[in-house]
């Protein structure tokens, strides 16, 4: 599920790509900014099967080294005998044999055909780590030792740090640009939805939004941030009087125009949690000390809407 902090992130993204390009200056911006909000959505949960599936394309290199192996002219003892614990996951085979995965990716033209030096990189990798190693010297695996596999690594350093990936992620889609660390999330939190004594024949796959309304909180949240761009910013204006409002960062402005934005728009949204999303995002999307400056800029303007 797409949390609203990433929607919340997407927002801003949009509304940073509104005024950079000329979208602020067309008769249909909005509607423009909307559609491309809801792709780069859309692209995210595409992304979710695309890392789900990569775990199967991994195996599935390993078949092929196992066949190859017994196919030599000379094979040795363990080629002819391959241990085959990897190959049999079988979390592995509940992606694999999905249904919900497989039509998805079909649908959506998505997979890894034609990226044969990556997932040899991820097989290497894969093999030559502690955890696997540790995995495949133990007794023949329940399914959660086969989880815990999985999980392993997808949050190893080898996935989401692969210079390789994020290279093919970005020749795939340019909507994917920073989002592998929350499609991954997503992943582990699909694994965790696993019990081992359920008898499950399904991958339990996330739904896009936790709530139906999410996507319409996001474009709504982002039509908000437009419409009342030129007021907020006054706002932010009346509690920075020692600062040049230009001078002060794009992003951290457009944080702190959406965040009031919400503030107006979605009074049942408690005013601390929309302050405590905003300022975590602004300490990974701005500058080193704009959380503590949005912060004390906001709590005033918290203040002041309370009081009107």
């Amino acid at each position: 599920m797409l949390s609203r902090r990433l929607l919340r992130i997407k927002v801003i993204k949009g509304l940073y790509a509104y005024y950079q390009g000329e979208g602020a200056e067309t008769e249909g911006g909005i509607k423009l900014a909307r559609k491309a909000l809801r792709g780069s959505i859309d692209a995210t949960y595409d992304l979710y099967f695309q890392m789900l599936w990569l775990i199967v394309e991994v195996k599935r290199y390993a078949e092929e080294r196992i066949e190859l192996g017994k196919a030599k002219h000379l094979p040795t003892p363990e080629e002819l005998n391959p241990n085959t614990k990897f190959v049999e996951n079988e979390l592995v085979r509940l992606i694999e044999e999905s249904d919900a995965v497989g039509d998805y990716l079909k649908k959506r033209k998505l997979g890894w055909r034609g990226y044969p030096e990556l997932i040899k990189e991820l097989y290497n990798s894969l093999v030559e780590s502690n955890y696997y190693a540790k995995y495949m010297a133990s007794p023949r695996a329940d399914l959660s030792e086969d989880v815990a596999l999985v999980r392993d690594f997808y949050c190893s350093p080898e996935v989401e740090e692969s210079a390789l990936l994020e290279g093919v992620l970005e020749e795939q889609s340019v909507l994917w640009n920073d989002d592998v660390g929350f499609a991954i999330v997503m992943v582990v939190k699909t694994l965790e939805r696993i019990r081992p004594k359920s008898g499950q024949s399904e991958i339990p796959v996330l739904p896009q939004f936790k709530n139906p309304d999410d996507g319409a909180f996001a474009e709504r949240l982002l039509v908000e941030a437009i419409d009342g761009y030129e007021e907020n910013l006054k706002l932010v204006e009346q509690f920075t009087k020692n600062w040049d409002v230009e001078r002060i960062a794009l992003m951290d402005n457009l944080i702190m125009t959406t965040a009031i934005a919400e503030m107006r728009a979605f009074p049942e949204i408690p005013t601390r949690v929309t302050l405590d999303e905003y300022i975590e995002i602004a300490k990974y999307y701005s500058t080193p000390d704009s959380n503590v400056f949005i912060n004390g800029v906001l709590d005033k303007v918290a203040e002041k809407l309370k009081g009107q």
